[in-house]
């Protein structure tokens, strides 16, 4: 099984994320992205899996959004996706690649909706929130 998720380790959901994976059963390649940003092509390939524009992928808290100006209509894709290689923090995390999609686990439970084994059982957030245990899908 091969499941990716582009992680930053000081990020709760993040972490919580790669967590609910390591309980699924399989072990993930970690990306931590600040330190190994993705490439162009990567970028692209991600918001084509998952069927967003690079808008939707922008974070706002803790990064140079609000001083870039990129709540501005007028950057391009392109130029939003150029932000986002040169201030890698621009990007919401975590991205998450399973053989049944990508998504941007936010929040953390939505990883389940991807993994190939997503009966975890019942799961504790780090803040203590608890997310009960999902059943397997009748075939």
């Amino acid at each position: 099984m091969s499941i990716t998720i582009y992680h930053n380790p000081a990020c709760g959901t993040s972490r919580n994320t790669l967590a609910m994976i390591r309980q699924s059963g399989e072990e993930p390649r970690v990306i931590e992205y600040l330190v190994t940003p993705p490439s162009r092509a990567e970028l692209v390939a991600l918001l084509e899996a998952m069927g967003v524009g690079p808008r939707a992928l922008l974070r706002r808290k803790g990064t140079p959004y609000d001083t870039l100006g990129l709540d501005d209509a007028k950057w391009s894709d392109d130029q939003l996706i150029d932000f986002m290689l040169e201030h890698p923090i621009l990007i919401n995390r975590p991205i998450v690649v399973t053989p049944l999609g990508t998504s941007l686990c936010r929040p953390s439970e939505a990883v389940l909706d991807i993994l190939p084994d997503a009966d975890i059982g019942d799961f504790t957030k780090e803040d203590g929130e608890v997310v009960l245990a999902r059943k397997a899908k009748a075939s």
